[in-house]
């Protein structure tokens, strides 16, 4: 039986981070002649490391890590753009040591994997609430949250009667999702001013942007010009039913960031509050090839529900060489999941051996 185990992050009397949850971990590990996969359950006897977790009010991202047995430990750091939060790691330790769990281990080491696409998001003042398990890989490991409640940068000691609802739950409700407050008032003046909207307007070619990722020693490491069109599916709040809708990524409105290490590259676009897009790149450095192999959607656009957030980090698209870019003026569309696709124009990227500044030939 999984157990559920709530947890709190406070600083002095305030509390920032509360969560409501179970959480089962499958773990392999070696042991002299084979490998075994256990099945591990985060248990109620589970506490909040007061030395490792925080609020990030020095600057530093909000942590809140859970210990149970002999140096065992889940952790989830946070970030906020101002108007949403997300799971920015989540971190598994486990003590291969403990022989109760990891019975005739080969090693006694403690060992630490860590995963950076969770797609765990809600708008700030909210609780992200997911009844749905929801399964992470972290390193060799899996993590299986089901019954979540969760809220960080919180305002007050209690969760807020606001929520955020996870896709999986508006997938399996068949009454609308809705982010509004569970008092009936403000659903009936909701359903009273709301007229529906007309069709929309398909929105034309987008702007062509130029991005660019510098790394730590300011010199540019990732280029990348390209018009950008979300084509994304979502519960409308105006019309209370699941709508496909065309929007258009404009640069002007658009900043950038990202990093840029030895076999990958992120490039991270944030249009105002209301949409961030992340691209992942992976080098195989035996073959000298690269492609995207990652792209995470969040949007929290006004008609919808919930915020809207779309994962998938094993996807296959731009393969080119290093040393050269990537081009492609055609419109493409790569398709992330089933309920969004990426419509690229005028692409063209290059996520490794940037040189001056400019592209290399495609």
């Amino acid at each position: 039986c999984i157990q559920a185990v709530t947890l709190e992050v406070k600083e002095g009397n305030s509390t920032c981070i509360k969560a409501e949850l179970s959480a089962s971990f499958s773990i392999t590990y070696n042991t002299s002649s084979s490998t075994r996969t256990v099945q591990v359950s985060l248990p109620d006897s589970a506490t909040v490391d007061t030395g490792s977790s925080s609020c990030g009010s020095d600057g530093s991202s909000p942590w809140l890590v859970a210990v149970f047995g002999p140096g065992h430990a889940l952790g989830l750091s946070f970030s906020t753009n101002g108007s949403l939060y997300s799971v920015a790691n989540l971190t598994l330790q486990y003590n291969l040591s403990d022989a109760s769990i990891f019975p005739e281990a080969n090693s006694s080491d403690v060992v630490t994997v860590v995963s950076s696409s969770v797609g765990i998001w809600a708008t700030i003042n909210t609780t992200y609430r997911c009844v749905s398990s929801a399964t992470f890989g972290v390193g060799g490991a899996t993590v299986t949250f089901s019954d979540m409640r969760l809220e960080a940068y919180m305002t007050g000691n209690d969760l807020s009667p606001t929520e955020s609802i996870c896709m999986a739950d508006q997938a399996s409700t068949t009454a609308p999702p809705t982010t509004a407050s569970t008092t009936t008032a403000s659903t009936t003046t909701a359903s009273t001013t709301t007229t529906a909207a007309p069709a929309p307007t398909p929105p034309g070619t987008p702007e062509r942007g130029t991005y660019s990722v510098k790394n730590s020693n300011s010199t540019v490491c990732l280029l990348a010009q390209m018009g950008l069109q979300f084509n994304v599916s979502y519960f409308s709040l105006s019309q209370n039913k699941t709508v496909q809708e065309l929007v258009n990524l404009t640069p002007n409105l658009t900043s950038s960031s990202g990093s840029c290490e030895a076999s990958s590259a992120t490039l991270v676009l944030t249009e105002e509050r209301t949409t961030t897009l992340n691209f992942t790149f992976t080098l195989n450095s035996t073959s000298n090839k690269y492609h995207l192999s990652g792209i995470t959607l969040l949007a929290n656009w006004p008609d919808m529900t919930a915020p809207f957030s779309a994962s998938n980090t094993s996807l296959d698209y731009l393969r080119s060489t290093l040393g050269r870019s990537y081009m492609c003026n055609a419109e493409q569309t790569l398709v992330v999941v089933p309920a969004f696709s990426l419509n690229t124009f005028r692409l063209q990227v290059q996520p490794f051996e940037v040189t001056t500044n400019q592209f290399a030939t495609g």
